[in-house]
């Protein structure tokens, strides 16, 4: 009998030890090493090509020149969001990666995207749940389709064998962490078992052309639980963001070999499913009976989508000896930075003011051109004057105070005048041969910050 063999893994990166140490030297956190056992293949067997008698050519070098490429149609779904995110719809042999918290509609968008193609076989395995609690949400679903198959299975050997008796176009798994290989004498959801199960599903992916969605569970600080090589063998990693008490959901592109990494889609979560919101501005700008202090628009972009959001500040002396900065949605250190440029440039005292920062609708923003509106938000409710309804905002500024230029202002302008706003600041470095007078909107250009405060304030 073969005697057992264990191994160290870091829970955190992936690293391998011989033995257990506190800190791990590939990533420097602490305690992250646990034991695991582990068992070298036999030949011919532990991946999805040992099933059949199928054999492979050893590879040979070759020149760039002499490879014959042929651009493979994308499988475009009906879910526009979701094509979107992935540069133009599902590529034939990629393997996709869906993180997100439980309970946050994974599992659903990927029953709803199996049930919206009729003429695509699917197989979908799940690990979670069993096949009559699959079959209770779908019958809540506005979608049918009777070439989508459920497989309630974890072991991978007896995946891959329905696999070639089925041979579906598209592999669902519900989640990556519940499977486990018989040839990894370890538990599943341990670091060996998800990268080998992970291997065996990218060898099948790229060897037959069948695209492959993993769904993974996420860890307390949010990134995908297991070691980050998981992250680095597939070919696209989504996150499903959003606020289990809210309504609206974000997937956001982190990664991605075929397309940008900047877009998202957005959704709205019903008792009958996902749906689509094609036009996320609306519900991004909150519907309000009277002005509010503190409150401005900001013209944003998200990959090629542009989207205007409302930013929500509150400034109020400190209670407390320590002024309290807090932001959610937007960058911490980017806040500090524009309350030390205002105080600065602008002759406002905030050294003695509690500052609070929000992006409305539950976004986690990032584009410099929102720093003109969140400037625009705390001189508001500093100086306890309104903001008007009809003006909106797209800068960047820096550290001298200055307005600067941000990319595709067109896009932008074009938004803010389709979703009804008579005003627009933009920098006047934007608009640079740019012809203004095209639009019905009023381009109001500005290159200091004491001239967008001259206008609000007066």
């Amino acid at each position: 009998m073969a005697k057992t063999k264990t191994t160290f893994f870091c829970q955190n990166c992936g690293a391998q030890s011989p033995k257990w140490i506190g800190k791990c030297p590939a990533c420097g956190e602490w305690n992250t090493y646990v034991e695991e056992v582990i068992q070298k293949e036999e030949a011919g067997k532990g991946n999805w090509k040992a099933i059949g008698s199928r054999e492979k050519r050893a590879s040979t070098p070759k020149r760039l020149s002499e490879i014959n490429f042929e651009e493979m149609p994308r499988t475009v779904t009906h879910d526009a969001e979701l094509d979107r995110v992935l540069g133009g719809g599902i590529v034939p042999g990629s393997l996709v990666l869906i993180g997100g918290e439980p309970g946050i509609g994974k599992s659903t968008l990927m029953l709803q995207i199996a049930l919206s193609l009729p003429k695509v076989k699917v197989l979908y395995v799940s690990g979670e749940e069993s096949e009559a609690q699959i079959k209770m949400r779908a019958e809540r679903m506005a979608f049918k389709s009777d070439n989508c198959y459920v497989l309630s299975e974890t072991n991978t050997q007896q995946i891959f064998q329905q696999i070639e008796i089925l041979q579906p176009d598209l592999l669902i798994i519900d989640s990556i962490q519940t499977l486990h290989s018989q040839y990894v004498e370890s538990a599943a959801g341990s670091v060996s078992q998800v990268r080998e199960c992970t291997a065996e599903l990218m060898k099948f992916a790229k060897e037959t052309g069948v695209p492959v969605f993993l769904i993974g569970h996420i860890t307390k600080d949010g990134s995908i639980a297991g070691p980050k090589v998981l992250e680095h063998m597939v070919d696209t990693v989504l996150q499903f963001e959003g606020d289990r008490h809210l309504s609206y959901r974000i997937l956001r592109t982190s990664k991605n070999r075929f397309g940008s990494t900047n877009e998202l889609g957005i959704y709205e979560m019903r008792a009958e499913g996902l749906r689509q919101v094609a036009n996320p501005s609306e519900i991004l700008l909150t519907q309000r009976e009277e002005v509010l202090n503190g409150v401005a628009i900001g013209a944003m972009l998200e990959g090629n989508r542009p989207l205007l959001i409302e930013i929500q500040s509150l400034v109020s002396p400190a209670t407390y000896g320590t002024p309290q900065r807090s932001s959610t949605g937007f960058d911490a250190k980017r806040l500090n930075m524009l309350l030390a440029v205002l105080e600065k440039r602008g002759g406002m005292r905030l050294g003695q003011q509690d500052v609070f920062l929000n992006v409305a609708g539950g976004m986690r923003v990032d584009d410099p051109a929102l720093d003109l509106a969140v400037c625009a938000s705390l001189v508001s409710s500093y100086e306890d004057s309104p903001v008007p309804e009809d003006i909106c905002f797209a800068g960047e500024v820096g550290l001298g105070g200055e307005i600067r230029a941000v990319n595709r202002i067109e896009n932008r302008i074009a938004e803010a005048e389709k979703l009804g706003f008579k005003r627009i600041m933009v920098s006047k470095y934007a608009i640079k041969g740019l012809d203004v007078d095209k639009y019905r909107i009023q381009v109001i250009a500005v290159s200091k910050l004491e001239e967008m405060y001259q206008r609000l304030v007066g």
